[in-house]
């Protein structure tokens, strides 16, 4: 008997996750990630079935056109803010990640919002995302690709200016021989014929279909 009480109050605990996230409450993201390891319920569990379960419906609501891009990230900010309460029990442990992203705006271009955006949907989608914010050049994409072990490289880019970084990820990858990283491209002046043009393996206009994209890929 007391183990079903047990399961209940996990449950309990997951659902108040999951709840942070979708309420972009930070505070009760810590104090329930705080309960959760006090309770002793498995960090790994916490967070697939609690707090990625929040920006799964995070994402949808985002499709779906029922919230916005603000509520989106302080969505971003309570998960990752419970997180960091799990690290470290997590530490020198290996996550069951579904694969590695290195993302970041392109060299000359300092918009970050949108990005900031498809690191929130694909971490709560199971992917390790490695940010590099803004003005990245190719060389320092491709450094972090090999560094991290990455499977995808992601790479806004919001000026026309600054397209030409995209294209040139592309050809550092080709010219090292880097071929099984795959590489999805974005932003607001970046189109699905661009992508294709510069030998991209994906275009991404939305930051709720990431996941999606990237899933397909590394199915490929």
């Amino acid at each position: 008997m007391m183990l079903g009480v047990e399961r209940t109050q996990e449950n309990e605990v997951l659902a108040l996750l999951k709840k942070a996230v979708e309420t972009w409450n930070k505070g009760l993201a810590v104090d329930t990630a705080k309960k959760a390891l006090d309770m002793g319920i498995d960090p790994y569990e916490a967070i697939e079935n609690g707090l990625c379960q929040g920006m799964t419906g995070i994402s949808d609501a985002f499709n779906e056109g029922r919230i916005y891009l603000p509520q989106v990230l302080a969505a971003s900010e309570a998960m990752d803010s419970a997180i960091a309460i799990f690290e470290p029990a997590l530490a020198g442990k290996f996550l069951p990640y579904k694969g590695v992203v290195v993302i970041g705006t392109v060299q000359g271009d300092i918009h970050e919002i949108g990005k900031n955006v498809v690191t929130a949907f694909l971490r709560g989608a199971g992917y390790a995302v490695f940010d590099l914010g803004k003005d990245i050049s190719p060389e320092e994409f491709l450094l972090a690709a090999r560094e991290k072990g990455a499977d995808v490289i992601g790479a806004s880019a919001l000026m026309t200016t600054t397209l030409v970084g995209q294209r040139r990820i592309i050809e550092q990858l080709n010219e090292e021989k880097l071929f099984r990283i795959k590489t999805i491209f974005g932003g607001a002046c970046c189109t699905h014929r661009w992508v294709k043009d510069i030998g991209g393996d994906a275009y991404c206009a939305c930051g709720a279909e990431v996941a999606n994209k990237i899933d397909q890929l590394l199915l490929e």
